[in-house]
């Protein structure tokens, strides 16, 4: 049997971290069992459509990697891929259920219906529907279908014995059938319910795994009664625990959690954003870390899968990102840093590249740039108290010295490139006797004017150029000695 997943978002916003892990996982579960990908948008739920929303689907989808094999775009055989495409089939799917005595038309008004929800406001939960429209003769039916008078269909759960159902991560779920509403099927817009449509697409794309959030956990023994009233095979279900801000809270857009489309705009690298939502609820079978997508497909297996809830660990996340950022080539990271380099650097003159080296190794965020190389372009007003240095042994008075020293020096020297400022910078040191430290540090201060800088004295001098290095060395003289 050919493994199917489906990843059914609606286009409501943005693509939050828990969408695109689910997403992730039911790509995972396919083509690690070299299955198919399928991409569905339901946008039954006119209400919180949102424009624009299903290109950024699109877009994330590319963006990670996450190739679809069935879809809106692409098309496929289980086509139309789009919900609203597929408006004519889900009546005909209700009506038979009606035909077979497990669902039945209801044409109670909103008033009554919230009237049964204030009726039992002193109770311990919202009230089940009361059948009223059960009993319902087929003349009164017929009456108020050619009335014309607004319907629903509801689902006919049985009232007595237990509905159990299998989860590939929480196992077994037994439900009383007595605590089933009679959910509605269809709605007095012509609608499906997003619980019924999924249980139509899914049979008809002929979907093996449904992946989805654990939240939905209560709702699967209705999708279960569903299949079995049709005569269908259920298909297996997995249901993820929720991915956490801290212990209590679920990640929310609403309380300022960052969406996959922020992470990306704060500098996160895409891989590394996959990598890291793949191990928010699966390990894998060694200690393994840092994973590729490719990598992903064939380490992928659906027993990893945890029901313990994932903290979201933005700490771990940027680590991870770092990691990523260290072992690329280091052609494709300055592709990945110029335009950031450019606008935080104005002087043409500086070699971009160099300077890409000297970062690609301190970085954790490409957004980490700008702040880390803006020195290069102009010299940062800055206190002395920045030569001072414990570990360095310099204070004020030997970084005066030092630079006093190294300023002549610098300005004899005739071939000016890395090699040659660090044979005479540490020829200098020899001459002074003193420790590298003191004499590099108050340098490296002077060229940058921070207290850290991605670079030492001689690369950072290296990249100034002569002119500008000389003028730099003669500010922190002046500096200090105007103290």
């Amino acid at each position: 049997m050919e493994i199917r997943t489906r990843f059914a978002p609606s286009p409501t916003g943005y693509m939050h971290i828990g969408n695109l892990r689910t997403a992730l996982y039911e790509y995972l579960i396919a083509k690690s069992q070299g299955g198919k990908f399928i991409l569905r948008i339901e946008d039954t739920d006119q209400e919180r459509f949102v424009e624009g929303a299903t290109e950024i689907i699109y877009h994330t989808l590319k963006m990670t990697g996450l190739k679809h094999d069935e879809g809106p775009d692409i098309g496929g055989e289980y086509g139309p891929y789009i919900q609203s495409e597929r408006m004519g089939m889900y009546m005909d799917y209700a009506k038979e259920l009606v035909e077979k005595g497990q669902a039945y038309y209801c044409f109670c008004t909103k008033e009554r219906l919230d009237s049964l929800k204030s009726s039992n406001e002193k109770g311990d939960a919202f009230a089940k529907y009361d059948r009223h429209c059960l009993g319902l003769s087929q003349e009164e039916i017929q009456k108020n279908l050619d009335a014309g008078l607004p319907f629903v269909i509801r689902q006919k759960m049985p009232t007595e014995g237990t509905t159990t159902f299998h989860d590939v991560v929480y196992g077994d779920i037994t439900v009383e059938n007595a605590e089933l509403d009679d959910q509605i099927l269809m709605k007095a817009d012509g609608y499906p319910t997003y619980n019924f449509a999924n249980v139509i697409d899914d049979h008809l794309m002929k979907i093996t795994h449904v992946v989805r959030g654990s939240e939905y956990l209560s709702s699967t023994p209705k999708y279960n009664l569903l299949y079995e009233a049709f005569g269908w095979e259920a298909p297996v279900y997995v249901h993820l625990p929720a991915v956490m801000r801290d212990a209590h809270h679920k990640l929310s857009k609403r309380h300022g959690d960052k969406s996959f489309e922020d992470l990306v705009k704060e500098g996160y690298l895409v891989e590394a954003i996959v990598n890291y939502i793949a191990l928010l609820g699966w390990s894998p079978s060694d200690n393994t870390e840092i994973f590729s997508l490719q990598e992903l497909e064939k380490a992928f297996h659906i027993s990893g899968l945890s029901k313990s809830p994932s903290i979201f660990d933005i700490k771990k996340l940027t680590w991870l990102n770092g990691e990523y950022i260290k072992n690329m080539n280091p052609d494709t990271f300055y592709l990945l840093a110029e335009s950031r380099l450019k606008q935080a650097i104005q002087k043409e003159t500086l070699d971009l590249k160099k300077i890409a080296i000297l970062l690609q190794t301190r970085l954790e965020t490409l957004n980490d740039i700008p702040r880390m190389v803006t020195f290069f372009d102009t010299l940062p007003e800055y206190s002395t108290e920045l030569y001072i240095h414990k570990k360095m042994k310099t204070t004020e008075e030997i970084a005066l010295s030092s630079l006093k020293a190294a300023l002549p020096v610098l300005e004899h020297l005739s071939n000016w490139n890395e090699m040659t400022i660090h044979d005479t910078l540490m020829e200098l040191v020899q001459t002074l006797g003193i420790k590298n430290g003191q004499l590099l540090w108050p340098v490296r201060t002077a060229l940058s004017g921070e207290p850290t800088s991605p670079g030492g004295a001689m690369e950072l001098a290296a990249i100034l150029g002569k002119e500008e290095s000389l003028k730099r060395i003669q500010i922190g003289i002046e500096k200090l000695e105007n103290i």
